[in-house]
């Protein structure tokens, strides 16, 4: 049984929803995008590759919002654009990411890493919060931000790596905070997946014997997540897995040995 504080009202999911999804025009999102189109829902889809976002929109119906998600402003035109367009929004997919160079040292590079942390972590946090206002307004929606398996486990990346823990605090964080308001917040943590994120390394990860995943099974997991009651919670699918939630330890906070007050909630 699932405790109370994982816990939102279930969202009605009996109609259409409107979902949002940054990042959209390839790999998982795109996927995300076919998934959801598929079954009766309505997308808007934003993203600054307006080649692949076109043939997309063409094939699915979706609308394509051209934008950069690693500018707040950007963020706050994508959801108001879809609620312009469709009338509503209660879902929102925080999905863009990006490779990162792993220089260290001497050979650390302040400008490729403050643009990868840019587009990995920011995008989210500004779409997180170019959303919410109107997620309060209408009574609750469901936000789900693609992590990976490298943001609950040590990684060959740093600072790829740093950005995917960084957005299941985030989203674990967000979810007890954003309770009161009916707005579950989860994340998805896929493994390796056939997108063009990977190409590079896809020829040595399958020679080792990795499995790689393909973009629909990431897909059709989020839907299942959406359509879930839990919050703050972080999801991990495989290739060949079922997609199975991270255990995170509960960990008190210390106190003095004479103080008997119940322990304030603090965050």
């Amino acid at each position: 049984m699932m405790p109370d504080s994982q816990r939102v009202p279930q969202a009605d999911t009996t109609g259409p929803r409107t979902i949002l999804i940054t990042g959209g025009a390839n790999g998982i999102g795109a996927a995300m995008v076919r998934h959801f189109t598929t079954i009766g829902h309505r997308v808007a889809v934003a993203d600054i590759d307006l080649e692949s976002g076109r043939e997309l929109a063409e094939a699915t119906g979706c609308l394509l919002i051209a934008v950069d998600a690693s500018i707040f402003a950007d963020n706050q035109t994508a959801v108001h654009e879809t609620v312009k367009h469709f009338g509503d929004l209660d879902t929102v997919c925080l999905n863009v990411g990006i490779a990162v160079g792993a220089n260290f040292g001497e050979d650390f590079d302040p400008i490729q890493y403050r643009h990868g942390m840019q587009v990995n972590l920011d995008s989210a946090v500004y779409g997180l919060n170019a959303a919410l206002p109107h997620l309060q307004a209408r009574g609750g929606g469901s936000i789900l931000v693609t992590s990976s398996v490298a943001g609950i486990m040590p990684g060959i990346g740093p600072y790829y790596t740093a950005a995917k823990h960084a957005l299941i605090g985030l989203s674990r964080s967000f979810a007890r905070l954003l309770r009161k308001d009916n707005i579950a917040v989860n994340a998805i943590c896929p493994g390796f997946v056939d997108t063009r994120l990977l190409s590079r390394r896809r020829g040595n990860l399958v020679a080792h014997g990795m499995a790689i995943a393909d973009t629909e099974h990431i897909a059709t997991t989020a839907a299942t997540i959406l359509d879930s009651p839990g919050t703050g919670q972080a999801w991990i699918v495989q290739a060949n897995e079922s997609a199975r939630l991270v255990s995170f330890p509960d960990v008190p906070p210390s106190r003095a040995a004479d103080q008997m007050d119940p322990v304030p909630d603090y965050q």
